[in-house]
């Protein structure tokens, strides 16, 4: 019976810890220029995006300096990483703009849009 209780509890305790170890890291992946969020959805890091007050796939703050991503802000195209047209619809993704605690930071800029880590 001990042993049983013993083997129980090794289960408990084991097994969600070898479910986690199959779930995409989280964060800027530098060279496909995509971010994975907390629940493996992985969001490219250009395209079309919306600014929404609410329920966002990524929320980012906007800084001048020590940012994660540069973005540059186009009208046609937003092919490359860094890359993105801001629209109403037909979004890639949805973006949250908050002052603390973001998923990565972004800064705008005239030229040269790219990940920085």
């Amino acid at each position: 019976m001990k042993k049983l209780l013993i083997l129980a509890l090794f289960a408990f305790i084991a097994l969600p810890m070898l479910a986690q170890t199959g779930n995409k890291k989280t964060g800027i992946n530098k060279e496909n220029c995509t971010f994975t969020n907390k629940e493996g959805k992985t969001f490219n890091l250009y395209g079309k995006v919306k600014i929404v007050e609410h329920f966002p796939d990524i929320k980012v703050q906007i800084v001048d300096s020590f940012e994660d991503l540069d973005v540059k802000i186009v009208e046609h195209f937003p092919d490359q990483c860094g890359k993105v047209k801001l629209v109403e619809n037909f979004t890639d993704v949805k973006v949250q703009i908050v002052n603390s605690f973001p998923d990565f930071k972004v800064k705008i800029v005239d030229s040269f849009p790219s990940v920085k880590k």
